[in-house]
């Protein structure tokens, strides 16, 4: 009898949370997104956001929360209500990097649950004009050559701009000197006016200078070349399989939201993903989708953080911890 009790007590707790998945969603869904507008971040969100608000019949209402590299408006999403309706579209420097760069008010497999990892954008290396290399081969054997005097933009320390240098100073065995700017746009105006030699970026934010001739593409970072700069070689077919780098955009939700509400939201979320004009529109980005497991998300976000925590101790990066 006290079985059939503790049974029946456990079904009803379950019953709103299941009647609430299967209505869901039932008001809007505000979906965060800790950049500015106008960003791959913003821009990834918002066609997918768009598509969401169709299936669901409900306003993905986009919520652009810039601030300390994507950090503010993450940890805005750790601190709401876990419903499901309030979610981010976060970065790998907000999730994997600044945890071990600064002090966040936010753990990120402790306050966020990951819903899926949604897509991955290459890291491109390119050069200003004036610098004799158009290999990576060439630029290491320049800058081993010119210790400590070639320097490399970023869109701010800790970025994954920052330690995409760091990692390929370890890899190489080169002395190169990072030149941190407040964003990619800075960034790439200086290395246009040659005042730095190179830097590492999304590529999107690279792509119109180097069809214009103004930069010079040497590799690219995932695993496979880009469709929008297929000429490009990998870093891997360029003897550097070791300096894998991809920037990379995934949805979260608070923790504690209900693994239905969850399951419900990745459903959504990859069914607008799988519409054939979302991934033409994203692949004009250079960005590819993905839609794994919440599971699988989870594990990924570890990875990076692990690699990229190790990337910061063995590069001696200077932390705010």
């Amino acid at each position: 009898m006290k079985n059939w009790r503790k049974l029946t007590v456990a079904i009803l707790f379950l019953l709103p949370s299941v009647a609430a998945a299967q209505n869901f969603p039932a008001k809007p869904i505000r979906l965060v997104v800790p950049f500015p507008a106008g960003g791959p971040n913003d821009i990834i969100a918002r066609v997918i956001g768009q598509r969401m608000s169709e299936l669901g019949g409900q306003p993905v209402l986009i919520d652009n929360r810039g601030g300390q590299g994507g950090v503010l408006g993450t940890d805005a999403v750790a601190k709401s209500a876990p419903d499901g309706y309030t979610i981010a579209i976060s970065s790998a420097g907000a999730l994997a990097i600044s945890p071990s760069m600064e002090k966040v008010a936010y753990d990120t497999l402790a306050d966020l649950t990951p819903v899926t990892l949604v897509a991955t954008v290459p890291e491109m290396l390119v050069v200003a004009t004036d610098v004799p290399a158009k290999t990576i081969g060439e630029l290491i054997a320049l800058a081993k050559a010119q210790p400590g005097k070639l320097n490399f933009a970023s869109s701010g320390p800790g970025s994954l701009p920052h330690l995409a240098g760091e990692l390929f100073k370890l890899t190489a065995r080169i002395d190169i000197v990072h030149v941190p700017y407040r964003g990619a746009a800075p960034a790439v105006n200086d290395l246009l006016g040659q005042q730095v030699q190179m830097t590492f970026l999304d590529l999107p934010v690279l792509l119109p200078q180097i069809k214009a001739g103004a930069l010079r593409a040497i590799a690219v970072g995932s695993p496979e070349r880009a469709p929008t700069a297929p000429d490009v070689p990998t870093t891997a077919e360029a003897g550097f399989p070791d300096l894998r780098i991809e920037n990379w955009y995934g949805m979260v939700a608070p923790k504690g939201t209900p693994k239905d509400i969850v399951a419900a939201l990745h459903r959504l979320t990859t069914q607008a993903m799988a519409d054939p004009a979302v991934k033409e529109k994203l692949a004009a980005q250079g960005a590819t989708l993905v839609g794994d497991e919440p599971e699988h998300f989870r594990q990924f976000i570890a990875d990076e953080t692990a690699k990229w925590a190790k990337v910061i101790k063995d590069a001696g990066v200077e932390t705010a911890k």
